[in-house]
C-alpha cells in the first residue's frame, strides 16, 4: 500500500521530501518490530536486523526507480562535473531519506527505551570505536563521562582503522549494488540505525540531547554516508548500463568510465571522512 500512496516519481524533483519518507519508514519499521516481536525470546534477539530489514523492504521501489532514471541519464554526460550535475538531485535524494532515517531512529530508539531493538548496532558501534565491553563502551561515549582520544600515535592507528573499515563498507556495497541494483539500500539503513544508537549513548537516552548527538556524528557522517551512496549509484548504474548495452561497445565504455569517476569521488570523500572524524570532531565535542 505505501508504494501506491507515495509515488518516487512526484519525489524526484523535491529530494527534500524524501527527509520526511524516511521519518515515516524507520517509523514504522521500529514500532513495528517492538509490537510484534519484542515480546518472542528468540526474535528478540535479532531485533536490530529485522528493524533493517522493514526498513529496506519500505524503501526498496524508490531506490529501483531512482538507479533505473539515473542509468538513463548518465549515458548522455561526459567527465566530473557533467557526472556530478546529472547525479547530484539523486545523492541529495539519498542524503535527505538517510537523515530521515536517524532523526526517527534516534527518537523513538530514546522514546521507547528498548535496547534490544538496536543489539546488534551497539555491539557494532562499540566494535569499532572501543576495545573493551559493551558496558565499558556505552559509559565512556556518553557526553557525561566521554572517553576522548588523544595523543598522534592513537590517532594515527584509529584513522587507518576507521579508512580500513569505510573501504571495506564501500566495496560491500559496491557489491550489493551490482548484483542487485537496489540492494545497497541495506547499507543506507544500516548505517542510519548504527549512528541512531550512537546518538543515543551519547546523549544518555536524553530526548533534549538529539540535536546535539545527530551534529556530533553528522560532522564526518554525512560525507561518509555520501560516499557510499555515490558507490551504490555508480554499482547500480554499471550493472543497468550491462544489461542494456552488454560489455562491448562505445556505450559500455562511457557508462564504466563514469562508474570509475564516482567510485574515485567516492574515495576522496571516505579519506576525508575518516580525517574530519579523527582529528576535527573530538575537538568540537
Amino acid at each position: 500500500m505505501l508504494e501506491s500512496l507515495i509515488n518516487p516519481s512526484r519525489l524526484e524533483k523535491g529530494p527534500i521530501k524524501m527527509f520526511f519518507i524516511g521519518i515515516v519508514y524507520a517509523s514504522l519499521s521500529l514500532l513495528l518490530v517492538k509490537w510484534f516481536f519484542s515480546g518472542d525470546s528468540v526474535l528478540s534477539q535479532y531485533s536490530g536486523m529485522i528493524v533493517v530489514t522493514f526498513c529496506v523492504m519500505f524503501s526498496l521501489p524508490f531506490f529501483y526507480y531512482i538507479i533505473r532514471q539515473e542509468e538513463d541519464e548518465d549515458e548522455k554526460v561526459f567527465g566530473v562535473l557533467g557526472v556530478w550535475r546529472i547525479h547530484k538531485d539523486a545523492i541529495f535524494s539519498f542524503m535527505w531519506l538517510f537523515m530521515g532515517f536517524i532523526v526517527a531512529f534516534s527518537f523513538w530508539f530514546i522514546v521507547l527505551q528498548d535496547s534490544t531493538l538496536f543489539n546488534a548496532q551497539i555491539e557494532t558501534f562499540c566494535s569499532i570505536n572501543s576495545l573493551g565491553t559493551v558496558q565499558s563502551c556505552v559509559e565512556g561515549y556518553s557526553f557525561a563521562a566521554r572517553e576522548v582520544i588523544t595523543g598522534s600515535t592513537t590517532n594515527g592507528i584509529r584513522f587507518i582503522s576507521i579508512i580500513e573499515n569505510n573501504v571495506y563498507v564501500m566495496i560491500f556495497t559496491l557489491l550489493l549494488s551490482l548484483i542487485f541494483g537496489a540492494g545497497a539500500i541495506f547499507v543506507l539503513a544500516w548505517n542510519a540505525s548504527v549512528i541512531a544508537a550512537a546518538v543515543a549513548i551519547f546523549t544518555d537516552h536524553t530526548l533534549k540531547g538529539i540535536p546535539l548527538g545527530i551534529s556530533r556524528y553528522m560532522i564526518h557522517g554525512l560525507p561518509e554516508i555520501s560516499a557510499y551512496f555515490i558507490t551504490a549509484l555508480a554499482g547500480g548504474i554499471f550493472g543497468v548500463g550491462v544489461l542494456r548495452n552488454g560489455f562491448r561497445g562505445k556505450r559500455f565504455v562511457h557508462v564504466f568510465e563514469n562508474v570509475l569517476i564516482l567510485l574515485f569521488i567516492a574515495l576522496i570523500i571516505l579519506v576525508l571522512s575518516a580525517a574530519i572524524e579523527v582529528y576535527i570532531t573530538p575537538l568540537l565535542f
